[in-house]
């Protein structure tokens, strides 16, 4: 539940940016804004994004458990080699 709540910020601050980032409409050239397909498309690079890293960092994480895991039988394993 806390990962899809972290991975749904992630993914309203990258809307959020996209949506800052976006073209402004002028009265003088309305030809520069920026089209709702373009934006759509923006704010979908920039969730795709997030998600992207939102994964990286989880897997990173799943891997540093393993290793404290790891970290922690082999320990083990040395006290109990020590002991005898």
């Amino acid at each position: 539940m806390l990962v899809k709540k972290i991975a749904l910020s992630l993914v309203a601050v990258a809307a959020l940016a996209a949506c800052n980032n976006a073209e402004t409409t002028n009265d003088t050239n309305a030809a520069d804004a920026m089209t709702v397909n373009e934006a759509v498309t923006d704010v979908n690079a920039a969730a795709t994004d997030a998600l992207n890293a939102a994964d990286t960092a989880l897997t990173n994480a799943g891997e540093s458990v393993d290793n404290a895991a790891e970290a922690v039988e082999n320990a083990a394993e040395a006290t109990t080699t020590n002991a005898q």
